[in-house]
């Protein structure tokens, strides 16, 4: 139980990482993006950037802390008591089902991030920056269940979830159409 706290405190470290990688991996996308619609030669000198800025932070940072958080994880929820103990709670299942959701969440970035190196665009700006809410809604959901855990407040956290997600969505159409104006 000692060294418990140690790895909470590095599993902690790298969800933040993780989801850190996942946010700007996604705009990342968006820049490369737009960038496919620029002329020559900006368009390649931007592709080309974009494309080794893109992969080091996919397989350097975002990875790496995919693999370490749930590494750290694991070892709390399998080889501690209070992970067995935690394991028995409904608001855990909840907790791992948005993880289950945010690991689908990162392959299909995983996805994208492989079909940009290859040039091949089939998303619009648009729908990535909107793509990239969706990190957020998981990210509000996972912290508001581990601190929330009663049953009573983490069915709020939820009813708030779908809330935000709204809110996210009425603010990606207005800031949409400020950059149509423009």
């Amino acid at each position: 139980m000692e060294y418990y706290n140690y790895l909470k405190s590095l599993h902690i470290i790298f969800v933040l990482t993780w989801f850190v990688g996942l946010f700007n991996i996604v705009r990342l996308f968006v820049y490369q993006i737009e960038a496919s619609e620029k002329p020559s030669p900006e368009k390649e000198i931007l592709q080309a950037q974009f494309k080794i800025m893109s992969y080091r932070l996919w397989y350097i940072i975002t990875w790496p802390s995919a693999i370490l958080a749930s590494i750290f994880a694991f070892w709390m929820l399998f080889f501690t008591d209070l992970g067995n103990a935690w394991l028995k709670m409904p608001w855990m299942h909840i907790k791992l089902g948005f993880v289950f959701i945010l690991y689908l969440y990162h392959l299909k970035c995983h996805q994208i991030f492989r079909q940009l190196q290859k040039d091949e665009v089939k998303y619009s700006g648009n729908y990535m920056r909107l793509f990239n809410e969706g990190a957020t809604i998981i990210l509000f959901a996972v912290v508001f269940l581990v601190v929330l855990k009663s049953a009573f407040n983490w069915i709020f956290g939820v009813v708030g979830i779908i809330l935000f997600s709204v809110l996210l969505m009425l603010g990606f159409r207005f800031y949409k159409r400020i950059r149509e104006r423009k």
